[in-house]
This record gives C-alpha cells, sequence and structure tokens, in this order.
C-alpha cells in the first residue's frame, strides 16, 4: 500500500503500479462451492496526480507589481465559463463584466454562485485597497477579480484579458497591483490638426487596455477652435467636433476609467477667436497687433471666454479642467510695462501700485479659476503661466502641468515643488510628440521613456529629489500638432505606441522595470 500510495504522488511521468504485486499479501481464502476463484474484491488502480511547477506573472503591459506564484493548470476562456458578476454589485461592474465578455467570447451572469471556470468580478469597499487597485486571484479553476472601485476591477480585467492574449491563459496565483501615481494619460492636440471621432476613440480603447486614465483635449489654439458653440458659434472651425460627438467620445472614455479634460488655453493662443473678434486682440504701444493674445484689460475678453467655460463644463463630466496660461505674448518682451502701458495701468489699478503686468496676468488665470471652481473639477494650468516675485500669485488649488523651462517665466521644477504645488510630468525632452519636429524637437521613442525617465524626471534628464515624489501626480506624453500636414492619423497613432506604453509602464510603477527593452517591445508589439 505505501507502494501505491507513492504511485498516485508520482508525476505522469511514472507508469502506475498495481494494487498488490507478488508477495505483498496473501490470498484470500476460497468461499465454499466457488471453485478455484478468490472472492476478494479487486484493488482500485491508482491514477497519478499531475504535477504543476510554479506559476510566473502574467506578461502585460504595464508589467504587474505582485504576483504569488501557485501550483495549477490557471485559468483559460471556455465554451461555458461565463463572466460573473454579485447581484449587489450588478449596477457597478454589469458594464466591465460585459466588456471582458465580449473580448473573451464568454457568457455573462449575474449571479451569487459562480461555477467552476467562471469570472467573477466583485467590488470589496471594505476600506483597504488604495484607489485604483486590484487583486486577481485564479485558483481551483475559477478567476476572481476584486477591487475598492470600479476602475480597480476593470484594470483587473485588463490583467486578465493580456494574460489570455499572451500564454492562452491566466497563471495560478494572486495578482496584486495599483498604479504608482494618479494621473497617467496622453495629452492630444486636436486644435491645429483635425482628428476624426473615431481616431480618438481607438486611442482611448488602446489606453484603457493601458491602465491610462487621461485624455487631454486641447481643442482651441491660433489655429481652430474645434468643438461646436452654441454660445459663440461665429469662433468655431470647420471641421470640428460636434457635441454629438463629444458625448460619445466622453461617455466611451467613462467605461474605460478615462477623464478627458478639455483645454480652452487663454489668454494666448487664441488666434482662432480673435479672427470673428479682433476688437478684444491685444495691441503694443505702437498699436501693432499680438498674434493669438487678448487684451487682459479688456473686460469683454473676460467675458467672452467665461461665457465658453460655462458653455463646455456640463459637456464634459470629468473631474479636471484645463485652463492653459502659457506664453502670453505680453509677457515675452523685454519690458512688458514700457510695450503694453494699458496692461500695467490695470495691474496698479487692480492690484496696487507696485504691480505688473505678469500681476493681471495671474489675475486673470484665478479669474478663469473661479469660474470653473464651483464644479468641483481639479484645475490645472501649463507651468509658465506661474509666476514668481509678484504681488499676487496663482491659486494653490491649481496644479502645475509642468512642460518646460525654457519659456520666458518658466522656473525650474523644484521652485514650484518647493511652494508646496502639486505638479504633472509633460516633460518636453521626453514626452512632447511634435509633428514635423520643429524648434529642435525630435519624435520621443519608447526605449528612452522606459530606460532614462522617470516621473521624477520633470525638465531635461535631472530627477528631483525623490522627497517630492509625492507631490507629483503622474504623467501624460503630449502629441502637439505644430506642423499639422507632417504626418498622417495612422502615422500619429503608430508614432505613438510605443511611446505610451513604455509611459504606462513608468507611471504604473516608477521602479526600475525588470523585463529589458526589447523584451518589453516585443510583449508591447504582440499587445
Amino acid at each position: 500500500m505505501a507502494t501505491a500510495t507513492v504511485a498516485a504522488l508520482a508525476t505522469l511521468a511514472v507508469p502506475a503500479c498495481t494494487a498488490a504485486t507478488d508477495g505483498a499479501r496473501p490470498s484470500a481464502a476460497p468461499t465454499p462451492g466457488a471453485g478455484t476463484a478468490s472472492s476478494a474484491p479487486a484493488e482500485p488502480t491508482p491514477t497519478p496526480t499531475r504535477s504543476y511547477p510554479l506559476s510566473a506573472a502574467p506578461r502585460t503591459v504595464p508589467a504587474v507589481r505582485a504576483h504569488e506564484p501557485a501550483r495549477g493548470p490557471g485559468w483559460k476562456p471556455a465554451a461555458a465559463a461565463r463572466v460573473t458578476v454579485r447581484p449587489g454589485d450588478a449596477k457597478a461592474l454589469t458594464d466591465e463584466a460585459k466588456l471582458l465578455a465580449g473580448e473573451l467570447r464568454m457568457g455573462f451572469a449575474e449571479t451569487q454562485d459562480p461555477r467552476p471556470g467562471d469570472v467573477q468580478l466583485a467590488l470589496d469597499t471594505g476600506g483597504a485597497g488604495k484607489p485604483e487597485s486590484y487583486t486577481l486571484t485564479v485558483k481551483d479553476g475559477r478567476a476572481a477579480i476584486t477591487g475598492p472601485d470600479e476602475a480597480g476591477v476593470f484594470y483587473g480585467t485588463r490583467t486578465l484579458k493580456q494574460a489570455v492574449k499572451t500564454a492562452g491563459s491566466a497563471p495560478e496565483g494572486t495578482v496584486r497591483d495599483a498604479p504608482a501615481r494618479p494621473q497617467r494619460g496622453l495629452n492630444l492636440d486636436i486644435a491645429r490638426k483635425n482628428f476624426t471621432p473615431d481616431w480618438i476613440e481607438d486611442r482611448l480603447r488602446e489606453m484603457g487596455d493601458l491602465k491610462l486614465n487621461q485624455l487631454g483635449l486641447h481643442f482651441s489654439d491660433d489655429q481652430a477652435f474645434r468643438i461646436q458653440s452654441d454660445t459663440h458659434a461665429e469662433i468655431v472651425s470647420t471641421p470640428h467636433l460636434t457635441k454629438a460627438d463629444v458625448r460619445r467620445i466622453t461617455a466611451l472614455a467613462a467605461s474605460r476609467h478615462i477623464t478627458v479634460v478639455p483645454e480652452i488655453d487663454s489668454p494666448g493662443h487664441l488666434g482662432a477667436v480673435l479672427r470673428a473678434h479682433p476688437d478684444l486682440q491685444l495691441r503694443d504701444v505702437g498699436g501693432k497687433a499680438v498674434k493669438g493674445a487678448v487684451d487682459i484689460s479688456d473686460p469683454a475678453a473676460a467675458k467672452l471666454i467665461d461665457e465658453l467655460l460655462r458653455e463646455y463644463l456640463p459637456l464634459f463630466p470629468g473631474g479636471a479642467w484645463h485652463l492653459g496660461a502659457d506664453e502670453y505674448q505680453a509677457l515675452v518682451v523685454r519690458d512688458p510695462q514700457a510695450s503694453f502701458p494699458q496692461l500695467a495701468a490695470a495691474a496698479r489699478q487692480r492690484f496696487g501700485p507696485t504691480a505688473r503686468v505678469q500681476d493681471l496676468a495671474t489675475g486673470w488665470l484665478n479669474d478663469r479659476a473661479d469660474v470653473v471652481r464651483p464644479s468641483g473639477k481639479a484645475l490645472k494650468a501649463w507651468n509658465d503661466g506661474f509666476f514668481a516675485g509678484g504681488v499676487t500669485s496663482a491659486a494653490k488649488d491649481i496644479q502645475v502641468e509642468y512642460w518646460t523651462g525654457k519659456e520666458i517665466g518658466a522656473r525650474p521644477p523644484l521652485e514650484y515643488l518647493r511652494e508646496g504645488r502639486k505638479v504633472v510630468n509633460l516633460n518636453d525632452e521626453y514626452l512632447y510628440y511634435v509633428l514635423g519636429e520643429p524648434n529642435e524637437f525630435t519624435y520621443p521613442t519608447g526605449r528612452r521613456i522606459y530606460e532614462e525617465w522617470t516621473p521624477l524626471v520633470l525638465r531635461g534628464t535631472t530627477a528631483v529629489p525623490a522627497r517630492y515624489g509625492p507631490q507629483i501626480l503622474g504623467a501624460r506624453l503630449a502629441v502637439w500638432c505644430d506642423l499639422a500636414g507632417a504626418q498622417t492619423q495612422a502615422q500619429v497613432a503608430a508614432g505613438i505606441r510605443t511611446p505610451l506604453a513604455a509611459l504606462s509602464q513608468k507611471v504604473w510603477d516608477d521602479r526600475a522595470p525588470q523585463r529589458p527593452w526589447a523584451e518589453f517591445k516585443a510583449l508591447a508589439d504582440r499587445l
């Protein structure tokens, strides 16, 4: 019997033993009238069980942060299997479940009792998990994904989907995963180049699979104004997104747990608006018009921009708004006070005798923030719209979108961090995809982002001290269409694919990557 037990625990490569070998036990006494045949019941032939090696972490982009290996067959889709949600979670998770079921060609069910082979999605609202975190457990032929919020559960489904894509199955064991940074995404300039709604939606699907959660839409600039307006139809360019287009885009984004962050850049970059309202254009002391800049001493300019802000606030239900504030041309001259005496006079009138033009620009930013703030949206502005040494300063709740230290007024990152400000990384050295590569820009590569950049590298190639890490909220790859005809939509999509994948890895887990670049790229190409 001991021999039989050992055999039963052996791998399939070991032949099965019989229940009794010669001399293992004496024959039973014959039953009267039964002849010489033995009446002892036959011993069952033991069936050996399969032995599995310890599992390895699923191969995904971004890589999972922690995986507890286990022995077992893992999980893979089967014809009769379903993606299930508990009745109490149905309202929150049915969309996520149906999406995964469609992707893996499985059924869907609302049930408290999943069957063997099923995937169960569930909320765990006990309060222990970080926002957007999840746990994926593969055990006993089932897969279970839990998280403290819908976004976390959704990201668990992305991991399961990618595991099946790369290996045919999800490995046995437990994944525990969460992002390093709360803001992770893509910034898209649709003002200088028209992108179709279908193209934008394809990027949202790509971003969702990469666990990215923000799409910035820069839709107003000198070249065009790209979203339908009911209050100021005269400023809208052709072609443009209709409000119905925007609603479809924001609905798809919400289903992928992506916030669409709109930007009406002001008081600069308003050339498209000024073509319909030339009376609002800034002019210098000699009467020369300043490209793209409104006269911020004119109350009519503020009125127009505020009307647009109020019109678009309900169109974008996400939780953030970008106020712009970069490259106001009145502040790039040697002596703004002398070049623009009307601005200098308005600054002194509002902020006192020592106020300068930069204070009036800061007041403009704060006024636009006051319009948006009651909506509850987080506020953002470009870093060169924050000035030092003035009699007033930008509101503390406006996040600094740091892109450059080269512009007039732009300061090194540490100056913003030392003020206690929250910062988002759009480093123009690594994360700026500028069509046509003007002004010494070069297209970013996934390899440079993957091997050299981290969220702490805000300017150039030098990281800020790690103690400021909690103030850096995340990063976005930015597509700017300065030379709009330099690439087609398809070329832009192909050009940003690998950089976007590399960015997703570094904002999800800002530790040094475990995979070498070649292996990461091959995986990203496959996915």
